[in-house]
């Protein structure tokens, strides 16, 4: 058996019938000249099929009983039927049945006998495109980690055919080899590992000074949000069942990042003031604006170059839903990321993740009974920027169209809004609670409006 640790099991922990603990990804591809989807559904199939050398995530399961919780063991092989499943819409194959379908499978939970994840190959859709669905269990991997495997099975070549299965193993032995590191002496080696504890331990002691210094900074700075400080209550914040909503849609990458420069603000900054837009917009549909701002909780990843698993922290961002101009929004948005991102930078990795496990605690309560009660109520969305590949990316010669995260709405939490950049897109899926979240499509024309609005007022300062 294998060691889990905490970052992993928290998902296991967590979930219940009503909170399924798995992300999601909706992939659209074109078929290369000459083929058409079926073609290349069965081209998938097969490839993927021929990919029996399985990266060691898609091999792991809960070890079982009181164990599950604290160790993965490894299945001797994978029922590739059960796991890859082909399917075709319905008539006459609209977009709106392919996010029905996606809505439907993503409330459902995957099982723990089993590795945690599913493929779905889609085929009907009227406009000659084929898609994948994918879900795989949180406590396997993060956004991040999800993005950078299926970018690993696609090339920006459109002329290569080695195309494989994102489980392939050859393909992170494929990867550019880095230069070997120089042999260290046994001395060395154990100076290293005693400066590791030793850091480790200085870190766990600068807790304690971390945490004064974050309150200096709620109590000094009007535009920072201290953990444990209440956001408004609203329909968001409410229990769910298990029944989803999805709803996607993208905007160029680069009518979003010229919007960022017009104003001299990042690119997550547009991305958060379009969310806020459209939630302003949305909660007034249904008169359940709050007069106070709503705050978001952003997930920020702490990986390197080559980790993956889990490891992000996690910010509060007012969101400026109170202020009707969009200006003011933008500005306040700015404001309350650039100081929280301050604190982050301030703050040694141990800390940094500490920080992190104080905003996400509310969710630690979601999936008790009376947990909504017993939590304070910090934060009303959640909004992740996963960014991905600029360049135009293919399998086997088709055309990567379209790449839509589903995420992980829980009690108190009834939409994630997650985003991903690939391919010269910028693409967003909203996942929220079926019974409490009525015409969830209208926040994807809240969300253009919103950056139109800020493509059209002055530059602020």
């Amino acid at each position: 058996m294998q060691y889990m640790p905490v970052t992993e099991s928290m998902f296991l922990i967590g979930e219940t019938r009503d909170q399924p603990m798995h992300v999601g990804g909706l992939q659209l591809f074109v078929p290369r000249e000459g083929q058409t989807a079926a073609e290349l559904a069965d081209e998938i199939h097969e490839r993927f099929q021929a990919a029996t050398d399985f990266q060691e995530a898609f091999l792991r399961r809960p070890a079982g009983s009181v164990a599950g919780y604290l160790a993965w063991q490894h299945a001797d092989g994978i029922d590739f039927d059960y796991h890859v499943r082909r399917i075709a819409l319905p008539r006459p194959g609209e977009i709106k049945n392919l996010l029905r379908y996606v809505s439907l499978n993503h409330g459902t939970l995957l099982d723990r006998s089993k590795p945690m994840w599913e493929l779905h190959i889609i085929e009907g859709l009227k406009d000659g495109r084929l898609a994948l669905y994918t879900k795989v269990h949180h406590s396997t991997v993060d956004g991040v980690t999800a993005l950078r495997m299926l970018q690993r099975c696609l090339t920006t070549d459109a002329d290569d055919r080695t195309g494989t299965a994102f489980w392939d193993a050859h393909l992170r032995r494929r990867r550019r080899p880095r230069a070997p590191k120089p042999e260290r002496s046994l001395l060395g080696k154990v100076s290293d590992t005693v400066g590791s504890v030793v850091r480790t331990a200085d870190d766990i002691v600068g807790i304690a000074p971390a945490a004064a210094k974050v309150a200096v900074s709620g109590m000094r700075n009007k535009d920072f949000i201290p953990p444990m400080k209440p956001a408004p209550k609203t329909m968001l914040n409410v229990p769910i069942g298990a029944a989803r909503r999805f709803a996607a849609q993208d905007w160029p990458t680069e009518r979003i990042r010229a919007a960022a420069r017009r104003h001299h603000v990042t690119v997550n900054d547009v991305i958060l003031a379009m969310c806020s837009g459209a939630l302003r917009s949305y909660l007034a549909d249904h008169d359940a604006l709050p007069d106070e701002s709503l705050v978001a909780m952003v997930p920020v990843s702490l990986h390197d170059a080559e980790s993956e698993g889990n490891n992000v922290t996690a910010i509060l961002a007012k969101l400026a839903t109170d202020l009707p101009a969009p200006a003011d929004r933008l500005r306040e948005i700015r404001s309350s990321t650039s100081t929280a991102k301050n604190v982050i930078r301030g703050l040694r990795p141990l800390q940094q993740l500490a920080l992190g496990a104080v905003n996400l605690w509310p969710l630690a309560f979601s999936p008790m009974p009376g947990g909504l009660d017993l939590s304070p109520q910090m934060f009303n969305v959640v909004i992740s920027n996963v960014p991905g590949a600029d360049e135009q990316l293919y399998w086997n010669g088709a055309r990567l169209d379209g790449c839509y995260p589903a995420s992980i709405p829980v009690d108190g939490q009834a939409m994630n809004i997650t985003i991903t950049s690939v391919g010269g897109k910028t693409a967003f899926g909203i996942t929220g609670a079926r019974a409490q979240l009525p015409s969830l499509q209208r926040m994807l024309d809240h969300l253009e409006t919103a950056l139109a609005e800020i493509e059209t007022i002055e530059p602020i300062h």
